[in-house]
């Protein structure tokens, strides 16, 4: 009783998003830092190819009756590991401009990705937060 009401399945699929949108940050930062660097190629990882897999992810779980881990497959750029880490495998993105020092820099799209991955991280993190103060709120009886 108490492992379906805590194992629902939400707080896994934020969870998941959650570390997606953390080692994510690591790529668009690690392209930010090397903006200006010559002969670096920026690379990303898709968004809504990891959004596909896991919304397929949480309805095999549910069709298996919802007690199951969520397992992402179908994904060469997302890996899950385990006890839920994420490693990302990130590709080139297509278009930019390669400048003449041999870098496909867009400072324009770096920003906007960094914006959106945070605001991804911020509500993923605000909505698990408050899966818990509700959970711990129930324990403690002040509902």
């Amino acid at each position: 009783m108490f492992n379906e009401v805590v194992n629902t399945g939400a707080s896994q699929a934020l969870q998941t998003a959650l570390r997606f949108a953390g080692q994510r940050q690591r790529v668009i930062a690690h392209n930010i830092a090397n903006i200006t660097t010559p002969n670096f190629i920026q690379q990303d990882v898709s968004v809504s190819a990891f959004q596909n897999s896991l919304r397929e992810a949480i309805d095999r779980r549910a069709s298996a009756g919802g007690l199951e881990d969520l397992v992402l497959s179908g994904n060469s750029e997302v890996e899950m590991g385990p006890g839920g880490s994420i490693t990302l495998h990130p590709t080139t993105p297509r278009g930019g401009i390669l400048f003449h020092d041999r870098n496909n820099r867009d400072l324009e799209t770096l920003m906007q990705d960094n914006v959106e991955n945070g605001t991804m991280f911020r509500v993923c993190s605000d909505l698990l937060k408050n899966r818990s103060d509700l959970m711990r709120a129930a324990i403690a009886e002040r509902i």
